[in-house]
């Protein structure tokens, strides 16, 4: 396989891609590129039409490049066309190791952390809140304890309202000090 660097004019989107690009996917190739540089080529057939790399392909015209790394494929184009929905479709069959990622994450600073196209939400979703140490208060004896409505009890890795029973994690739960019921 050989690496090409060629004119960015010469090499043409895929009419057919069945791969759509929004503007969140092209802005993260885009600010990836920025960051990164181009790390891999883009594949084209013997008519210079992109096979894979659509989107990096776009995102390269926006920020100007007037050249990209290329790897011309020999697939017949039947082939070359499965090539392309294979290279999408395997990346997507992909999962995330939680703990690795947590990991990997956790050792970048915040600006680095940008670049990944992550929004708040979906790490939320992805990593679950980490372990928090509470030290439980000490109760003084002879006094009797006294729960009010919209207290939060700690109960695993979430918080319940004692009075409602509304659940919430620990992160939002830390951020709160009463449940809005009460």
């Amino acid at each position: 396989m050989k690496t090409e660097i060629v004119p960015i004019d010469s090499v043409s989107m895929d009419p057919a891609n069945a791969r759509k690009h929004d503007e969140r996917n092209l802005t993260a190739i885009r600010d990836s590129l920025r960051a990164f540089g181009q790390q891999k080529p883009i594949v084209v057939d013997q008519r210079e039409i992109v096979i894979a790399g659509n989107g990096t392909l776009e995102a390269a015209k926006r920020l100007g490049w007037t050249d990209i790394a290329i790897v011309r494929t020999t697939l017949d184009q039947t082939q070359a066309t499965a090539f392309g929905i294979a290279d999408n479709r395997t990346a997507e069959l992909a999962e995330w190791d939680d703990e690795v990622l947590r990991s990997l994450l956790d050792s970048m600073d915040d600006e680095t952390r940008d670049l990944l196209a992550f929004d708040q939400k979906e790490l939320d979703a992805m990593l679950p809140p980490m372990a928090i140490d509470i030290e439980e208060d000490e109760i003084p004896e002879n006094v009797e304890p006294v729960t009010k409505p919209g207290d939060l009890w700690i109960l695993g890795a979430y918080f319940e309202c004692e009075d409602c029973g509304k659940k919430y994690d620990y992160k939002q739960g830390l951020e709160m000090s009463a449940c809005p019921c009460g």
